[in-house]
């Protein structure tokens, strides 16, 4: 089959059975109107001419390009490639897949983005303290700095989790449980919620157990929680990019930045390998290397 009349077809598949969105299907014709522009270049029009070693060799010459693909578009690339192949073999227009040897790229691991100590204190003065949303949501995020909870443990952590004095109990992945400090700044936040706000939102809804509660009384959903972080983030004028864990990030970062031992930070985060942790060492060597290069007068 000719190679526009397979393209075609496999992007009314993708429109109209499997109703992928139209962001997702421009993005396969995009990077497959690359592909077929690379094919017809080499001599190749119609689709029984495609081999396995072509297809390599147009991954090969798009891996090698200058500048180079970030790991994800190259991802992207192939998922495209495969995708149409896969497609015109399911139907008969290929006697075999040619793409069925590739492997997708090893993606580089994402070194996690942390705030400075300046950006957190100004995200966590952020909501106000004169409204009863705004005394809830600063205590939500001092409690995620202070501890390094995830939003999801966040939301889910009951009245009762906080009621140990300056210790509190998280559940993490696997329904595994782990105690860990909470500072005076997150303690004094969390009562003043409790004292101040939370009896009245949970006089609006049904009762509930949860520590965080919504402007109606139901339990503060982790998509709530993330909106809570964005807002703040857009409030302190914080112009890097903020996630739902950026103040998990930020407090591992700046527990090893303080000379914090790895596997202590470990257990606080609640991860089973030391391998997971010693991810966030690299942002601190990156802060000491730039320390280093600032302040040694040999660096220089």
């Amino acid at each position: 089959m000719q190679l526009d009349r397979a393209l075609d077809s496999y992007l009314r598949h993708v429109t109209i059975e499997r109703g992928l969105s139209d962001h997702t299907i421009s993005a396969y014709r995009r990077d497959l109107a690359g592909y077929l522009e690379w094919l017809t270049a080499d001599g190749i029009a119609d689709t029984a001419q495609i081999t396995p070693a072509i297809v390599g060799r147009f991954i090969a010459e798009r891996s090698s390009a200058d500048p180079a693909p970030a790991a994800t578009s190259l991802a992207r690339l192939q998922s495209s490639v495969r995708g149409w192949h896969r497609f015109l073999a399911r139907e008969g227009i290929e006697d075999d897949d040619p793409s069925g040897r590739l492997r997708p790229p090893k993606a580089p691991r994402r070194l996690p983005k942390a705030l400075t100590i300046d950006q957190v204190e100004r995200l966590l003065a952020a909501p106000s303290a004169e409204e009863p949303i705004g005394i809830r949501d600063r205590a939500l995020l001092e409690l995620l700095y202070a501890t390094g909870a995830r939003v999801s443990e966040a939301v889910n952590l009951d009245v009762d989790d906080v009621s140990h004095g300056d210790v509190l109990r998280l559940r993490g992945k696997g329904s595994k449980e782990r105690i860990v400090p909470v500072g005076s700044f997150a303690r004094a936040a969390v009562d003043a919620y409790l004292t101040r706000v939370r009896p009245g939102l949970a006089a609006k809804g049904r009762a509930s157990a949860r520590l965080f509660l919504g402007a109606r009384g139901a339990p503060l959903s982790r998509q709530s929680a993330w909106l809570v972080i964005r807002d703040a983030a857009e409030r302190a004028q914080i112009t890097s990019d903020v996630s739902p864990h950026t103040l998990r990030h930020s407090f591992a970062t700046h527990l090893l930045q303080g000379g914090a031992d790895v596997r202590v930070v470990q257990e606080l985060l609640g991860h089973a390998s030391v391998a997971t942790t010693q991810i966030y060492t690299h942002v601190s060597v990156d802060t000491l290397r730039d320390v280093y290069a600032t302040s040694h007068p040999r660096a220089r």
